[in-house]
């Protein structure tokens, strides 16, 4: 199951109670104050992981609490700190504070983090509160409670490649060819009902990652149908390959579905329809060359024939896919 949303409770621990206690050993007279400070409560932190593919630990589990502080003991013992809390995620999750709408933290590369609760410190003992005209303190503190907060994960795929297109265009198939990821795949439309991410090897030992989202429909940024849903998971993405299906089995016109498209992803973000697109004419083994060539005219634009089924020209695309990848990365480092 893909999940790529949560809300959570996370508390850090509570610090440990200060001790009052007083020397008691034979032959000691007056041994006088030996409480012990608290412990300090755990921390909570998030960490990016590449181990973790969605937020699917969160759907049954909404409190997360790392462990308290314990209580100073006699005999100057300060109490053990709580252990913190290390909360795994996926890459490209974002992390919000619901109360306050506000983004904390944008965890996009592995290893990142950050300390969403801290822990309370622990409270003082009565050793702490002994001087010259008070030898024999009584007082004590209690240890700080931890912060808590209510956050909001969103998951935000990363992958280099981001494949838009009408249902049924090919995607799912382009994706199971070069790569190893396997997608479902059938003859009807929204077979993909969640995001696919697979992972392109070329010769060199390079590669890249490419995310196939469910198809799109007119309608799609206001909710329309199931992509609208997971068009976010493109937004990081370097390029955009757009599949134009050309032998649609609804009968729909291949240009008329592309500026369709083009303009729901306008109206979703403009910053997403800014970046690079090539146009890949799928199904070219059913073609004498004719259509796409003519839907190149239409469009006034360079497109790149492929079949997904058979393989041809997939190579080809992933080769170019691979230079406009370094392109992007040398102007947007």
């Amino acid at each position: 199951m893909f999940i790529d949303q949560a809300k959570i409770w996370v508390k850090a621990g509570n610090g440990g109670n200060g001790c009052l206690s007083f020397r008691r050993e034979k032959f000691i007279a007056k041994g006088g104050p030996d409480g012990g400070n608290g412990g300090k409560g755990g921390n909570a932190y998030f960490v990016a992981s590449s181990d973790i593919d969605t937020l699917i630990d969160f759907s049954g589990k909404y409190h997360w609490q790392a462990k308290n502080g314990n209580d100073g003991e006699g005999n100057n013992r300060i109490g053990a700190s709580g252990d913190d809390l290390i909360i795994k995620v996926p890459l490209g999750t974002l992390v919000y504070d619901t109360d306050l709408d506000l983004l904390i933290k944008d965890l996009n590369e592995e290893g990142k983090n950050i300390c969403v609760c801290k822990g309370g410190r622990g409270g003082k003992g009565n050793k702490v509160f002994a001087h010259a005209t008070n030898q024999t303190p009584r007082k004590t503190t209690f240890g700080a409670v931890g912060q808590e907060r209510n956050l909001r994960l969103e998951l935000k795929l990363i992958a280099d490649v981001g494949l838009v297109g009408k249902p049924n265009a090919g995607k799912s198939t382009l994706v199971s060819r070069c790569s190893a990821a396997k997608p479902k795949i059938a003859d009807y439309p929204f077979t993909t009902i969640e995001p696919v991410l697979g992972i392109v090897d070329l010769p060199g030992y390079r590669r890249f990652v490419i995310a196939d989202i469910p198809g799109l429909i007119e309608g799609a940024h206001e909710g329309t149908g199931l992509g609208f849903e997971f068009l976010k998971h493109i937004e990081r993405t370097r390029v955009l390959v757009h599949i134009l299906d050309i032998y649609p089995s609804d009968g729909s016109d291949p240009v008329e579905s592309y500026h369709s498209i083009r303009n729901e992803l306008v109206k979703y973000s403009k910053e997403l329809a800014k970046k690079p697109e090539i146009i890949v004419a799928n199904k070219i083994d059913l073609d004498d060359g004719t259509i796409v060539k003519e839907l190149a005219d239409k469009l006034g634009q360079k497109l790149i024939p492929i079949s997904a089924v058979t393989g041809e020209g997939v190579r080809q695309l992933s080769e170019l896919l691979w230079e406009e990848i370094q392109k992007v990365k040398k102007e947007y480092p």
